[in-house]
């Protein structure tokens, strides 16, 4: 038997597939946190401009109360509730009736934003609701990692870094030609270990289009400028053409299509942000299988201590016990 036909009927046989499953394994433990708190923080960051609209509250309104403060008096009053901070804006509004936004700033850059009465002087609280702050925080989570063009630097290698373990789950995914068909379904009436098995492989292949997506729009997300400079060469700009160039389209779509934008409306972002829990399941179920095969495995063969890598050498030189179906017992 050949090797294409080989890797067709009974692909558990091939070495290039134990290999890919010992990468695939060691990669999504490796990188499993990260991959886990990208998507979950990109399913919420889906619905951004719903949840937006839900936190934007009413302006806070006041009761006159004697003669209106100066905005000195109500810096002073600021600074003196805020050591450390100095006023740096304050925003008034045109109804007189209503909370001044009050900024202020430390000398190391951090600030707060609150709303002062401008008849009392007194702190009524943020001026931007809870739910917009964490809304905040969690897009510079996801986009930057809280740590600006490093952050985005780092996203750009973890789409590289994910798109392998799409590939490398594909390969290990498939089952075999007479079993191919049987492995996109939970089996019933198997052990916990096929179970766990099975669970993985059939949320990996009916998301990996959406993962592999996500990983290379990623790429571009986190390093847009060499994309932007391929299009540049591609198609050189105009200064006498408002047609948009293709190039650029493109790279607009890369976007949308990241974050599910204008895609199928509302149903396209439920959609998206479901398919963004799915790596929760890979990584636990991943972690179990790598607990079963390296760490138990290493707890057996010494009897005493874990021995994680001739655990591992071994494992990728041993086919793993197959099943009638093809899959791993």
């Amino acid at each position: 038997m050949n090797a294409w036909r080989q890797w067709l009927r009974q692909p558990q046989t091939v070495w290039l597939r134990r290999a890919l499953f010992q990468v695939h394994l060691w990669t999504g433990i490796a990188v499993g946190l990260y991959v886990l708190a990208i998507c979950v923080s990109g399913s919420i960051v889906v619905f951004r401009v719903e949840l937006s609209r839900a936190a934007t509250t009413e302006p806070v309104r006041v009761e006159p109360v004697g003669d209106r403060r100066s905005t000195e008096e109500v810096k002073g009053a600021a600074e003196a509730l805020y050591p450390g901070y100095t006023v740096s804006q304050v925003w008034e509004p045109k109804d007189p009736n209503q909370a001044l936004e009050v900024r202020l700033q430390r000398d190391g850059g951090a600030f707060t934003i609150r709303l002062f009465n401008p008849y009392t002087a007194e702190d009524l609280g943020p001026a931007v609701p809870l739910l917009l702050r964490f809304l905040t925080w969690l897009v510079d989570f996801h986009d930057n990692l809280l740590t600006g063009e490093t952050g985005r630097a780092v996203n750009a290698v973890g789409g590289l870094v994910t798109a392998v373990l799409c590939l490398t789950g594909i390969v290990i995914w498939w089952p075999g030609a007479r079993a191919w068909r049987r492995s996109v379904w939970l089996t019933r009436g198997v052990s916990w270990k096929r179970f766990n098995w099975t669970l993985h492989s059939v949320v990996g292949i009916w998301t990996v289009a959406f993962l592999l997506m996500w990983a290379l729009t990623g790429v571009y997300l986190g390093y847009q400028q060499p994309f932007m400079n391929l299009v540049d060469y591609l198609e050189p700009f105009d200064p006498e053409s408002f047609d948009p160039r293709v190039g650029d389209q493109v790279l607009v779509w890369l976007g949308r299509l990241h974050f599910g934008r204008r895609i199928w409306g509302m149903p396209g972002k439920i959609l998206w942000a479901a398919a963004g829990l799915a790596p929760a399941i890979l990584f636990v179920t991943g972690a179990v299988m790598w607990w079963n095969r390296v760490l138990r495995a290493g707890v057996r063969s010494s009897g005493q201590r874990i021995d994680l890598l001739p655990a591992a050498a071994r494992l990728a030189l041993e086919p793993p016990a197959s099943t009638s179906s093809g899959r791993p017992a």
